[in-house]
């Protein structure tokens, strides 16, 4: 693997499996780029066949270290947003409300989300005023949801339900951010999940969200939104 002079390899570890000695051999000798050293996943795996039947072997004996490796690498990335949020830096976002906001500022530069999240995003229309917007609710809050114009008492189309995961997934690279799911298997990953309502990230810039305001089109009370 050639990387070019001063640039930071972009993988995040990397698997070494071989038979015999080869694989020793070649971590060691002088073709090897010392600067792979800090991505190299140990121990090195013994395979016993070549080819397609070798990478497949390497690929179910590196399952479990790998997951090890998430785990790392999702505990360093809810430590840093929580350093964030304990210094007060301002550099942060959690709920969907200033998730959302902080998105279409371009402000996030790190999303993190709940691989688990239950939330949907719906595209809502008032045909009276011909009027569209979008909610994010979880299953719980569209139950208590009002589709109706609190003014005129019109019904509002629902022109479109979407899992949020699946939305983000397809439209993050729009916002330019880095998207990061995480579980809720590590402390930290629990925690962030249960108090920060697993969605958030981290701002290139401070924000102060509650200088912000949204329009009330109607829906769910305000005081549903202590989940999100």
């Amino acid at each position: 693997m050639f990387i070019p002079n001063g640039q930071t390899p972009f993988i995040g570890g990397l698997v070494v499996a071989g038979s015999a000695e080869f694989k020793q051999d070649l971590t060691t000798s002088d073709l090897w780029d010392q600067r792979l050293d800090a991505i190299l996943i140990k121990p090195l795996l013994d395979v016993s066949y070549g080819g397609e039947n070798g990478f497949n072997q390497a690929i179910e004996l590196s399952s479990e270290t790998l997951k090890n490796v998430k785990f790392v690498q999702e505990k360093k990335l809810i430590t840093s947003f929580l350093d964030e949020v304990a210094q007060d830096t301002g550099k942060y976002c959690f709920g969907i409300k200033e998730t959302i906001q902080g998105l279409d500022m371009g402000a996030i530069e790190t999303l993190i989300c709940w691989e688990n999240l239950v939330l949907n995003r719906l595209e809502i229309r008032n045909p009276h005023t011909d009027t569209s917007w979008v909610e994010y609710l979880t299953p719980e809050q569209q139950k208590t949801f009002s589709f109706r114009d609190k003014e005129s008492g019109v019904e509002l189309d629902v022109v479109n339900v979407e899992p949020f995961v699946e939305w983000i997934v397809i439209n993050y690279k729009n916002f330019g951010a880095k998207l990061e799911f995480i579980t809720d298997r590590s402390q930290e990953g629990n925690q962030f999940c249960k108090g920060f309502g697993g969605i958030g990230g981290l701002l290139r810039y401070r924000v102060e969200f509650d200088q912000f305001e949204e329009p009330d089109f109607d829906g769910v009370d305000d005081s549903d939104d202590d989940f999100i």
